[in-house]
């Protein structure tokens, strides 16, 4: 599929760059934490990370003042896998190229089906931060170089930790996964207790 860069117009819908705050003391961090050598791992808080005079900044800055956790996701993916959607703005911060695999929450159908085809691919570069829109469905992103990717994750704190609850007063519970995290999964990526309702090829990079 056409891989666009995040300078794109196209990307407007779905997010903006981040400029005017440093986030290099983090992606330094970032970079002596350890990476699997297969798969794709992802920590909601990680000291390492939040530990910065930056952390104030983007909170105050990007949040409103309000309290965030910064953590990452790293690894090796190819694949789409699923789609998920918070209630608030997700700032990934890119240690090298990775490529973001996005849609629309617009597009989801009333009974939570997705159409893959919809999907696009935009090319973060190295030292770039994006912020996504609350409507942009993500998951994962997708590695360019054979090293892998490593991101910093930046979400509203208590962001995509266990549930302590279950609930079922709307269709839409079926998707809660997580604190604050909605998840529409592939079948084929066979993910333990997750509504698979997307249709169409699980597109791969």
């Amino acid at each position: 599929m056409e891989i666009k860069k995040v300078t794109d117009p196209s990307f407007k819908k779905y997010g903006k760059i981040i400029e005017g705050i440093d986030f290099s003391e983090i992606l330094k961090n970032l970079e002596a934490l350890p990476m699997p050598a297969e798969g794709v791992e992802y920590f909601p808080g990680v000291e390492a990370l939040e530990n910065t005079p930056a952390t104030k900044i983007i909170s105050e800055s990007l949040y409103g003042g309000m309290p965030i956790q910064i953590g990452m996701c790293n690894g090796h993916n190819k694949a789409l896998n699923a789609v998920e959607y918070h209630r608030d703005s997700e700032i990934n911060v890119a240690l090298y190229d990775m490529v973001l695999l996005i849609g629309e929450l617009k597009d989801v159908t009333e009974d939570f089906k997705y159409d893959t085809s919809k999907i696009e691919a935009f090319l973060v570069p190295a030292g770039v931060a994006v912020e996504m829109y609350a409507t942009t469905l993500h998951y994962a992103p997708c590695h360019v170089e054979d090293k892998g990717f490593k991101a910093v994750v930046v979400l509203p704190k208590g962001t995509n930790y266990d549930l302590t609850f279950k609930n079922s007063y709307t269709k839409e519970d079926r998707l809660l996964t997580a604190v604050n995290k909605w998840l529409i999964a592939h079948e084929d990526a066979k993910i333990d207790g997750a509504f698979n309702g997307l249709v169409g090829e699980n597109i791969t990079i």
